[in-house]
């Protein structure tokens, strides 16, 4: 009897920790934008993120040669970035999606048809992802895919990009499509692409934007939370926040009012899929992930 006992209070346990892991969260980190924030393969060391994103292609489309941009990292003018392969397979060995972000704040990007969609897809095909190309910018290490970090330019063709890249099969695995847009709802610039559902993650911005941004009370942020996960036909979506105080304009969350108000107002989502951060930089100043990682 008391063999019994000891096996049903293992069997119990064992599903206390499958439903705990099965609303468990992933983290995912901004990384490139500061050459101070340490190499990409000490980053996914950490074992803090599940997703390391790359920042940022800035310059493509519309007729221009596409440029990638990792500020103090690397020279890509000189093909100083291909030195990143290393990192970015040491990164996939651990489980780690790494993927390529297109835009940011400051660039020259624009579409200027579903023609220059295809032409940008098939260079982020051969360039980034399963193809190949003699001038690899990171070298040979095939990335998982692409995130859609647009906050200018143009809001047309997103939707033709998506389409193309998502017709590519990576090596045999699909391509990540993920987007970063702002959490006022649609999103101006790529709220028609979100409504392809083509996208794997959408890790929504909350901050730099108060009206859903969290101010010492859940209601505005939630209401926000609520029309992505019902409106966006993403696999799943995830809540983006700077990962301290110096990071963004507004929008920092102290990490208990995350972990206690925030996180509760948010996880009973089907859709829920973690917490995004801007970014490694920060983040290694703060150690806010350290901090949230076991409630995320």
């Amino acid at each position: 009897m008391a063999n019994l006992a000891t096996s049903l209070s293992f069997i119990i346990l064992a599903l206390l920790a499958l439903a705990r892991g099965s609303n468990a969260g992933s983290i995912a980190i901004y990384w490139g934008q500061n050459g101070n924030e340490g190499t990409l393969a000490e980053t996914c060391a950490t074992g803090n993120y599940e997703y390391a994103i790359l920042a940022f292609l800035p310059t493509f489309g519309n007729g221009q040669t596409p440029m990638i941009n990792l500020a103090g990292h690397c020279d890509p003018y000189s093909n100083g970035c291909t030195k990143l392969s290393s990192d970015i397979k040491s990164c996939q060995a651990k489980g780690i999606k790494v993927l390529l972000s297109l835009g940011g704040g400051a660039g020259s990007y624009s579409l200027a048809s579903p023609q220059d969609a295809r032409q940008v897809a098939t260079y982020l095909w051969n360039n980034f992802l399963g193809g190949s190309s003699p001038s690899r910018p990171l070298g040979p290490a095939v990335l998982d895919g692409i995130d859609f970090d647009i906050e200018g330019g143009s809001n047309l063709y997103w939707d033709d990009l998506a389409r193309y890249l998502k017709g590519y099969i990576n090596k045999g695995r699909k391509v990540y499509l993920t987007a970063a847009p702002q959490c006022p709802f649609p999103d101006s610039w790529i709220g028609n692409a979100l409504k392809t559902g083509l996208f794997d993650n959408v890790w929504v911005q909350f901050y730099n934007n108060p009206p859903c941004q969290y101010s010492s009370e859940v209601t505005n942020l939630e209401d926000a939370w609520k029309q992505w996960t019902s409106d966006i036909p993403a696999n799943k979506i995830f809540l983006g926040l700077p990962a301290s105080p110096e990071a963004a304009g507004s929008g920092f969350i102290d990490v208990n009012d995350l972990t206690s108000k925030v996180l509760p107002a948010i996880k009973g989502s089907s859709k829920y899929g973690g917490v995004m951060l801007w970014s490694r930089y920060y983040d290694d100043q703060s150690g806010y992930s350290s901090s949230i990682k076991n409630h995320v």
